[in-house]
């Protein structure tokens, strides 16, 4: 048997307590905290990605926040890069890497459970591209690549651009090739309630709206972050976009919000619940402890 280092990932719908189960357990066995997030390596997204503070923190660790410039594009394949040599730093300093997030499909290709194609960050071709419409940028994929323009999330422009990149390399985005994991892993899974999270989740939309999340949104604006740019940052950006563009009333955007926030973490627990090596505990689940003291041996 192959010896794999160790590694430790925390998933779970949005708002479930993985933030601050990560932290726990990076406490008591010597971790530190990967953030496995598309928003959280942007500079100045900060409410509205619910990064964690460095109150939160609380003296650990985390690594893959605050990378990114949000004028650039961020994805997959510079997520997996980067992970893998934060991994190789942790496990080099004898401690245990603690991936956190709710980007699942960069989980997914840092466990070579998606493949991703090797094709180089084209900068000038995504500058280029960030100026398009997601509209325009289907149709340029749907001329280059008309399969993968077909089952690409069409409201995403990081994935269509990324797909085009890849495209305009290689003629075509190559289908999945599934490679055996460099690490042994330990997920535990965060279960919600669907029927309460509802109520959960709107509360936690109005506590950052008081705190500011409205403002963040402004702020980038006025660093010359496009609204179509922040449309394709997830919904919190998207609706206070166009809430800040007249396209809809304070109340109403909160409303949206709500009923879009929960639909999904429901596609957020469709996606989980397709990987049967996830172990599943809701949330101050004592054993998780148990769990994690007997895998790390």
């Amino acid at each position: 048997m192959e010896n794999k280092p160790k590694i430790l990932v925390i998933v779970g719908p949005t708002a479930s307590g993985k933030t601050s189960l990560s932290i726990e357990l990076a406490k008591q066995f010597n971790g530190e905290v990967i953030s496995a997030d598309s928003r959280q390596v942007y500079k100045g997204l900060d409410i509205g990605s619910a990064k964690v503070t460095k109150e939160e923190m609380d003296g650990i660790p985390h690594h893959l926040i605050d990378i990114a410039n949000p004028k650039d594009t961020y994805n997959a394949s510079d997520f997996k890069r980067e992970a893998e040599k934060a991994i190789s730093d942790i496990l080099s300093r004898g401690k245990l890497p603690i991936i956190c997030g709710g980007t699942f499909f960069y989980i997914d290709a840092l466990l070579s459970k998606v493949s991703l194609p090797e094709v180089e960050p084209n900068e000038i071709l995504r500058t280029e591209l960030e100026e398009k419409s997601v509209a325009e940028l289907l149709s340029i994929l749907e001329k280059l690549d008309p399969v993968r323009a077909s089952n690409i999330e069409k409201d995403n422009k990081r994935r269509l651009v990324r797909a085009i990149e890849i495209a305009e390399t290689l003629g075509t985005v190559p289908p999945p090739q599934l490679a055996n994991s460099p690490y042994e892993v330990l997920t535990i899974g965060l279960g919600v309630d669907m029927t309460t999270h509802g109520e959960v989740l709107k509360k936690r939309i109005e506590d950052r709206l008081q705190i500011g999340m409205v403002e963040e949104v402004e702020g980038l604006v006025n660093a010359g972050i496009t609204h179509d740019k922040l449309d394709s940052f997830g919904l919190e950006y998207r609706y206070i976009s166009r809430y800040l563009q007249g396209k809809m009333e304070y109340e109403d955007m909160i409303d949206e919000l709500t009923i879009k926030s929960r639909q999904f973490a429901k596609r957020q627990m469709t996606w989980l619940k397709r990987d049967q090596t996830i172990k599943w505990f809701e949330r101050g689940d004592k054993h998780i402890v148990d769990v994690v003291k007997e895998y790390l041996g």
